[in-house]
């Protein structure tokens, strides 16, 4: 019968529909047999929070090999946040920021100026970021805040589970079952700075099929202003993201069921001319979106001790980014002749005579196929093995950045085995075996772990892991140029022809050609779990050390004037994070902290000056901060109000440090058949000085939001 649905399997990835999955407004639950494969009774009843993510097994924090965050859903929604992002200033260790317009970027321990390479992002165990840039595109996630019932974030090298992508950390983001969600759900928000957002979902489950629909649009002006030559001007740097989500789960017995989702996301990402114009940019250039995806994965449990799951997923990524250029007569003779130094380009002025204008893109489209078998075995509560094989195809399309097109092949065999040989003793060995033809190299990725139970609710751990990052495609395999169309007199004759990158670039500093290899992390963890019972109240304390070694780090600067990356840089990072939270009837405290300790040295060749060597170390920890944490506060009050507190900071970035407090007030009122809720957040920043780029600049110390939500 396994090999009959396998077909099924397969089909649903070529099929066609809208997928995510939505929210559910009962009580917080945990179905992680879904997510596992497992059988719901296993391990039931445990009072310790469970995680998947850390090492695809299913495990209480107690047994756990290495350091694991929890942000529920719940929580995300009672502290008001308003973009995905942002959710991530709740996690010890990571900080968050803008870069280029209005570019979202998120980082564990820095290490990242502009493109989140070094972070595996999945939704529902579908990998989530860009196939040839290996980043992260935050604004177009197609994630509603509403879909949300957890994310696990894995604090620490995690590629022995996830392989290449997962250097510093694994998110996980987890959607809402859609028999958790039936019925119909809208909600729409309203704030400062342009901020709109609205939502609806609607969904049923009958008999053995569970289906749910969503749709989301969401939008914002982005930061208010910009600052260019010491004067202010208007900043195009907002977005305009609207989001279709289908899930759905078909029961054929109690041993096979099959879930089918697929998502499209249609927009508008807004780039100024001012801030990122190139080539004499004379209009803005935003970047259309259009994505989509699909996803199929079937269950299987041949017993209560053995189960396993095979998952395909389609992936498409398309960005049309074109817009005019006007270059003085002057300059273009300059640029084309090979003889004359590059000069510094400049947009045409009234006056200039016979100008260069034409059409310019940065159009890129990008696939990635995968598929995934994954296999777990209890041999018996003390003894479980997950293992499972991966393969992947990522394909990239630009006439641009590649000149054409081209594909990386990566193929990876994985596994863990967790064992307590005594009832203080856990034990996990784990490891990633990967090909990637980026670099035609195999990688070896292993994790060693124990953990000594101190007693039920108490557990030290001691973690030893090594991760390889290599580089993406566009970092190893270039072919930029920009191809001019629509020429206009009396230049007619560049029409359709190249303008090469290596003929603008610095040819003294430029590494464009390089072949790079891989980036290096050795990672030392000694962290402590623990939960303390108080009459009614529980409160828990994680605690994490670390001590990493980063070696051949990535740094340097690509664009179309300087290519300097390479290998260059080696880092030490240590210090500590604590996590801590306190839960009693109504009431839900928690506090983050974290500390870094970062030193760089520059291990590149002996090619260049002293004051370029420090900015390779430098761009490397411009999300590096040393502390930085958050406090929150969630209270259920008398006339069904829920009100809640937060507090986030983070000091030495490139420029000021971060600080700001929410405030919300909600009203959900319960009635047969339906229920609705509103609520007033208030974002308050202590500290309004642009952080990372001059050009981040909010006006109003106070942003206010408004939201309405109804659910039948």
């Amino acid at each position: 019968m396994c090999l009959r649905l396998i077909p099924i399997l397969l089909a649903g990835v070529i099929a066609t529909a809208t997928t995510a999955e939505a929210e559910d407004d009962i009580p917080e639950t945990y179905d992680l047999t879904a997510l596992s494969d497992a059988p719901e009774a296993f391990e039931a009843g445990s009072a310790i929070p469970e995680v998947l993510t850390t090492t695809r097994l299913r495990q209480p924090k107690s047994r756990v090999p290495g350091t694991t965050t929890i942000i529920t859903g719940d929580m995300i929604r009672d502290l008001g946040i308003m973009n995905l992002v942002e959710v991530f200033r709740l996690v010890p260790g990571m900080t968050v920021n803008s870069v280029g317009s209005n570019q979202p970027v998120t980082s564990y321990h820095g290490t990242v100026h502009y493109e989140q390479r070094r972070l595996q992002v999945q939704i529902d165990g579908r990998t989530a970021y860009t196939p040839s840039l290996s980043d992260m595109d935050w604004n177009s996630m197609p994630v509603p805040l509403e879909l949300i019932e957890r994310i696990e974030i894995s604090r620490g090298p995690n590629s022995a589970a996830y392989g290449i992508n997962a250097f510093l950390g694994t998110i996980n983001i987890i959607t809402h079952a859609p028999e958790g969600t039936a019925g119909v759900k809208l909600r729409a928000i309203s704030g400062s700075r342009g901020y709109r957002r609205a939502f609806g979902s609607v969904g049923d489950a009958i008999d053995d099929y569970k289906w749910r629909l969503a749709y989301e649009k969401r939008r914002s002006d982005g930061f208010d202003e910009q600052v260019d030559d010491n004067k202010v001007y208007p900043f195009h740097d907002g977005y305009d993201m609207n989001t279709f989500n289908y899930d759905s789960n078909l029961v054929f017995s109690n041993d096979y069921d099959l879930d089918f989702r697929a998502g499209i996301v249609d927009g508008v990402d807004e780039e100024d001319a001012r801030k990122t114009g190139k080539l004499g940019a004379d209009r803005d250039p935003d970047i259309l979106v259009d994505d989509y995806y699909l996803q199929t994965r079937l269950n299987v449990t041949t017993s209560e001790r053995h189960f396993y799951h095979v998952q395909a997923s389609f992936q498409n990524y398309d960005r049309r980014q074109r817009w005019t250029i006007c270059i003085p007569q002057d300059q273009f003779i300059d640029i084309r002749d090979p003889n004359t130094p590059t000069p510094e380009l400049r947009a045409c002025e009234p006056g200039d005579t016979d100008p260069f204008k034409a059409n310019l893109n940065e159009d890129t489209e990008e696939s990635r196929l995968e598929f995934e078998i994954q296999d777990t075995i209890l041999f018996s509560p003390d003894l479980k093995l997950v293992s499972g094989l991966g393969y992947r195809k990522d394909t990239y399309r630009s006439e641009t950045f590649f000149n054409g097109r081209g594909n990386n092949y990566q193929s990876r065999v994985f596994g863990n085995l967790e064992y307590s040989p005594f009832r203080w003793l856990t034990l996990n060995s784990g490891g990633n075996w990967e090909k990637t033809t980026t670099t035609d190299e195999v990688y070896f990725s292993p994790r060693l772990a124990a953990n000594f139970i101190l007693s039920n609710n108490h557990t030290l751990r001691f973690v030893y892991s090594r991760a390889v990052r290599t580089p993406d495609a566009f970092e190893q395999n270039p072919d930029w140029s920009y191809r001019v169309r629509n020429v206009r007199p009396p230049f007619e004759a560049a029409e359709g022809q190249r303008f090469l990158v290596e003929d603008l670039v610095n040819p003294a500093t430029s590494t464009l050609g390089k072949t790079l290899e891989e980036e290096r992390i050795t990672s030392r963890e000694i962290s402590y779990f623990g939960q303390y019972y108080l009459d009614s109240s529980i409160v828990s304390l994680e605690v994490r050390y670390f001590n990493d070694q980063l070696r051949d780090m990535i740094s340097g600067i690509i664009n179309e004037e300087d290519w300097t990356i390479d290998n260059n840089v080696a880092l030490d990072q240590k210090g500590f994070e604590v996590e801590a939270s306190l839960d009693f009837p109504g009431t839900k405290l928690r506090v983050t902290y974290a500390y870094l300790d970062q030193d760089g040295r520059y291990t590149g060749e002996n090619d260049r000056d002293a004051g370029d060597k420090q900015y390779a170390i430098d761009l490397l920890g411009r999300l590096s901060v040393r502390h930085s944490g958050s406090f929150a506060w969630i209270q259920d009050l008398p006339f069904d109000l829920t009100s809640s507190a937060a507090f986030y900071f983070a000091d030495e970035f490139r420029r000021s440090q971060f600080e700001r407090a929410d405030f919300r007030l909600a009203r959900q009122v319960f009635h047969t058949g339906y229920s609705y809720e509103l609520a007033l957040t208030m974002q308050h920043y202590l500290n309004t000085d642009p952080t990372l780029s001059p050009d981040n600049i909010i006006k109003d110390h106070n942003q206010f939001f408004v939201e309405a939500g109804v659910r039948f």
